[in-house]
């Protein structure tokens, strides 16, 4: 049972050094700049802080800041709608790279930021770099003296298998204590995936009715209709199941089938949330499908013979006594005819005189997408004389809540590692079971079935939500 509810911390931190390694990479050109530059014009940042930028290249201080700038003009928020001049003021860069034999530049222009803010001020490494080069920089961290007291963001995926994943894991905690480890999957941070929580346990009537006596199916679905081409090097060593199912959607799972924490504070709902993870039984892989699509392997930096999946749909199962026998339905891929960010929850048809129901007439979904919304879909009269039957829906957009503020899921993360606030990060424990859930897919990986661009997917796909099917594309 909740016996607290936990409310959002808005203190600002003490002076704080950032440092954003890969600071020139995609990542951070379109999430983590963005989301920075956000947190500025919310007077969400401390009021003494610097951002350090790092990389390889020998790169100015005022070239640096003419990258930010493109970036937020590119991706936005635009720099001439916020406080600009000031936040410029505030980057710094620090290139020649940075291992553990070579620094470069960044013990140097963290000594001169410590210098300006004091030298107690809290270090938060940012590593938006690919997964390959975590181990590396976090021995460089402690080689360095940079980890003590540090907080470092770790972004997704955490390891590539389940034996990376451990040799990851022992390497961080060779280096940090697990409180100062942040792995990040922007998917928790998003508006609509908390609200699962805070709708289910602070409304009776939905927390009486998460059971499998009353829920007869979870789908949770991201198609996506953008393609690779942006990031294919990356997408054709990683592919959807990784970047995608192994992440994000088991982590959603996991909000809608945790048991009620004692607390909605960080320790309580991150044990809630790895708690039922470890109770997905291991993925069979007749139960997962894989798809290509059609034109992937013309893709600049994608092997041409390349079996890589742009395309998953999986069946999942938890073996408790709440959701025993409740397939959880995952879906997302790539240049696909529709996007959406969508959770439903497919209601039982109650036992009664009323017949011929209309199809999907009892469902509760949530709208990941923006500041997120919820969808109630009921069977109703229609208005009339004869006794005609149809859904009706009701829709509360959640951005539209009396003096709603919301933030983007890297911005409140981010904001997040700075008061040190862990409740929307991952634990390794969690993650450990995540890997073992999915090592019999990953061991046995079925080949990768064509699909046209612009469709829902390889036909095999809508099998895996049967009989339903999945409520987008109908």
């Amino acid at each position: 049972m909740v016996e607290d509810v936990a409310t959002a911390n808005t203190d600002k931190p003490g002076p704080t050094v950032f440092v954003l390694f890969g600071a020139t990479g995609d990542l951070a050109k379109r999430m983590v700049l963005p989301a920075f530059y956000t947190l500025a014009s919310h007077g969400l940042l401390p009021d003494k802080w610097l951002l350090v930028g790092n990389g390889r290249g020998d790169v100015a201080h005022e070239d640096f800041r003419k990258h930010v700038h493109d970036a937020l003009t590119e991706f936005g928020p635009k720099p001439d709608d916020g406080p600009w001049q000031e936040f410029s003021g505030r980057l710094r860069f620090a290139g020649g790279g940075f291992d553990t034999s070579d620094p470069g530049s960044l013990l140097d222009v963290i000594g001169e930021a410590r210098d300006e803010l004091g030298q107690d001020a809290q270090l938060v490494h940012y590593l938006a770099i690919p997964p390959v080069a975590f181990t590396g920089v976090t021995k460089a961290l402690g080689q360095h003296n940079l980890a003590k007291d540090a907080r470092v963001v770790y972004e997704k995926p955490f390891g590539t298998s389940p034996q990376s994943f451990r040799e990851l894991d022992g390497v961080v905690h060779s280096v940090l204590d697990e409180q100062q480890v942040f792995r990040i999957d922007h998917f928790l941070g998003k508006e609509a995936t908390q609200d699962l929580h805070v709708l289910r346990f602070a409304n009776g009537l939905f927390h009486a009715m998460w059971h499998r006596e009353h829920i007869r199916a979870v789908q949770i679905d991201v198609p996506e209709e953008l393609d690779v081409a942006d990031r294919s090097v990356f997408y054709d060593q990683t592919g959807a199941v990784l970047d995608m199912l192994v992440t994000h959607l088991i982590q959603v799972a996991a909000e809608v089938a945790m048991e009620p924490p004692v607390s909605l504070s960080a320790k309580d709902l991150q044990a809630a949330r790895e708690q039922v993870i470890s109770a997905f039984r291991p993925v069979d892989p007749a139960d997962v499908v894989l798809g290509q699509y059609d034109g992937y392997r013309d893709l600049d930096g994608v092997d041409p013979n390349s079996r890589m999946d742009t395309y998953v749909a999986a069946r999942l199962w938890i073996d408790n006594d709440r959701w025993h026998g409740v397939p959880f339905l995952m879906r997302t891929g790539k240049r696909l005819a529709q996007s959406g960010q969508r959770v439903s929850l497919i209601l039982r048809e109650p036992a009664g005189t009323l017949q011929g129901l209309p199809k999907h007439g009892n469902v509760l979904s949530f709208g990941l997408s923006g500041s997120g919304q919820i969808d109630l879909r009921l069977v109703a009269k229609k208005p009339g004389v004869e006794l005609d039957l149809d859904t009706a829906e009701a829709t509360i957009p959640l951005s539209t809540l009396p003096n709603a503020d919301p933030l983007p899921p890297y911005v409140r993360l981010i904001h997040d590692v700075l008061l040190g606030d862990r409740a929307l990060f991952t634990r390794p424990d969690g993650l450990a079971a995540v890997w073992e859930t999915f090592e019999p897919l990953l061991d046995n990986r079925p080949d990768p079935l064509p699909y046209a661009q612009g469709t829902w997917g390889p036909a095999e796909g809508a099998e895996i939500a049967a009989p339903d099917g999945w409520l987008l594309g109908q």
